[in-house]
């Protein structure tokens, strides 16, 4: 395919493509072939690869993998720096905007539902965190007891008690947050927020292979981490003091290899146990994203060659583009892309 470049009708309407599906599906090497053809970057949506220093692990496209097509939104903050949805959103705006301004289609790729929810719907407006509050309740919960914040929630937002485990602290406790600090339920919230206006005309497309086959692939992966060497990332990370409670240590490969590290267990339990934690993860990747609106699946097969798969993207991508119609009355402006609040949610 030739070079793809967007009429001002078309940029007018804020075209996203989204290419989304569960880890080892084959995301990674599909939206590079698709990126050459539109002629674009690639905006990584993975909230693992934004931690430089974390390759292995987080199966980061190499710079001989990226065959020259720029790769945004990766390696943007250290193992220890905090990094949230919010922030993702205002970066990947920022790329966004640059892309519209040279004529360009922005491509996301990635698997983690959360920001690209964040992304095609905005944040929800609610207030910013307040660290004394939070302490409060956390010391209250220990004196009271396991079930106390549920407790609470249910009194004062039963609908987001409904919706979450009561042993899912943080989430519990933002939602009280919310309400403490705005006097507002945060399932209120959230519901008059799914109702704004989307600012893009978006293009979901979901990967999806056989569980059999999706398995298969992601031991193989697995397999391939440890020979190219994460166990020795997971050594050079720690000994660079970024210990097994950082958040970023603690996700899938780092939290595993650290536990071989320790002597918990041996190297095959180590493999053992990430290849069983790996294809959970991609179980709750595949539940998140069916419950996305408007996804469109593509179903892939063992005979299914990347390139061909990608060339059918792009016919997809490209009949999308040509039914983009602006969504506002002629002469009317289109305002410009908006930099959220950076949210603590």
């Amino acid at each position: 395919p030739g070079m793809v470049r967007l009429s001002e009708s078309q940029r007018a309407s804020r075209p996203l493509v989204l290419l989304v599906g569960p880890t080892a599906v084959g995301k990674s090497e599909i939206g590079l072939r698709l990126a050459h053809a539109l002629d674009t970057d690639v905006l990584t949506a993975d909230s693992r690869q934004v931690y430089r220093g974390m390759d292995i692990a987080t199966d980061k496209p190499t710079p001989e993998q990226r065959q020259g097509v720029p790769h945004r939104l990766i390696d943007v903050v250290d193992p220890d720096e905090p990094f949230n949805a919010g922030q993702y959103r205002r970066l990947a705006l920022q790329e966004i905007q640059r892309l519209y301004g040279a004529g360009r289609l922005p491509l996301i790729v990635g698997g983690t539902g959360l920001y690209v929810r964040t992304l095609i719907h905005g944040l929800c407006d609610a207030p910013r965190a307040d660290q004394a509050y939070r302490e409060s309740l956390l010391q209250e919960a220990r004196a009271q007891g396991g079930y106390f914040l549920h407790t609470e929630l249910t009194r004062v937002d039963p609908e987001s008690a409904a919706r979450l485990h009561p042993h899912d602290e943080v989430k519990i406790v933002r939602a009280l947050e919310v309400h403490h600090l705005s006097g507002q339920r945060l399932s209120d919230m959230q519901r008059q927020h799914r109702f704004a206006e989307q600012e893009f005309s978006v293009l979901l497309i979901g990967l999806n292979r056989n569980r059999a086959q999706l398995y298969r692939r992601i031991d193989d992966r697995v397999e391939s981490m440890f020979a190219r060497g994460v166990v020795e990332e997971t050594e050079r990370l720690l000994a660079d003091g970024y210990g097994r409670e950082l958040g970023a240590m603690k996700g899938l490969g780092y939290q595993q290899v650290a536990g071989y590290l320790a002597g918990e267990y041996d190297r095959a339990e180590a493999l053992r146990l990430l290849k069983r934690d790996t294809r959970h993860f991609a179980k709750r990747q595949l539940t998140w994203f069916r419950k996305e609106p408007g996804l469109r699946w593509c179903e892939l097969t063992e005979q299914d060659r990347s390139e061909d798969v990608a060339g059918r993207l792009f016919e997809m991508i490209r009949s999308f583009l040509q039914d983009l119609a602006p969504r506002r009355p002629e002469g009317m402006p289109y305002p410009s892309l908006t930099m959220e609040q950076e949210s603590t949610a």
